[in-house]
């Protein structure tokens, strides 16, 4: 995963119209080429100069995908940022490759999600939480995938009841909401049943109906 930062220093007086202009057009403008996962927009608060000074980092999946933005979408977008604010904004672009995550399990979140397919996917995740998931290594006995797939796409786990079959997954605390998101992700499909893991802990996890 890459992020594709964009630094900006913008004038005093064209600030307000120039942050409404980035929050309601210019950032939703660069996340509907569907080059990217997600946006933040940050503001430098020990400044040095005159002005003030933005950041706004945009993750995105791959640096292939990265430069189809620039050769695609770039030039369109800056465009419009020089016409409307001329001299009064500088801006630079830097690329940060993401060498590894880390993330606090948090007590608040008490839902326990066993994992073994596509919520694993740092994609999907931010599409259906809005964040990355912090998780920890588990496994799951008496069941193995089955061969059958839901809609022939999607795999789904079957009960064995035989404790040498054994399922290897990612386990990730949720939310209330955030396993109400997931139910809505898993769809009808799928229920959702407790299960035990062999660290001993108690989570839920998503099998065909």
């Amino acid at each position: 995963m890459y992020i594709y930062n964009v630094t900006s220093n913008i004038e005093d007086k064209a600030h307000e119209k120039w942050l409404h202009w980035m929050k309601s057009v210019h950032i939703p403008e660069v996340l509907a080429t569907g080059k990217f996962l997600s946006a933040k927009m940050t503001k430098v608060l020990a400044e040095e100069g005159t002005g003030h000074t933005y950041s706004v980092q945009y993750t995105v999946a791959s640096k292939e995908m990265l430069n189809d933005y620039y050769r695609e979408d770039a030039p369109r977008l800056r465009q419009k940022g020089q016409k409307l604010f001329a001299d009064q904004l500088i801006s630079f672009r830097t690329e940060l490759e993401v060498v590894d995550e880390f993330f606090v399990h948090r007590n608040t979140a008490t839902h326990h999600l066993f994992t073994y397919g596509t919520l694993q996917e740092k994609e999907v995740q931010l599409g259906v939480f809005s964040r990355l998931l912090g998780g920890y290594d588990d496994t799951l006995h008496g069941h193995r995938i089955s061969d059958i797939k839901v809609a022939g796409l999607y795999p789904t786990l079957e009960p064995t009841h035989n404790p040498q079959d054994i399922i290897h997954g990612k386990v990730y605390v949720l939310t209330d909401d955030e396993l109400k998101k997931a139910d809505f992700y898993e769809g009808d499909a799928y229920e959702r049943i407790e299960v035990g893991l062999l660290s001993g802990k108690k989570a839920w996890v998503y099998l065909a109906r």
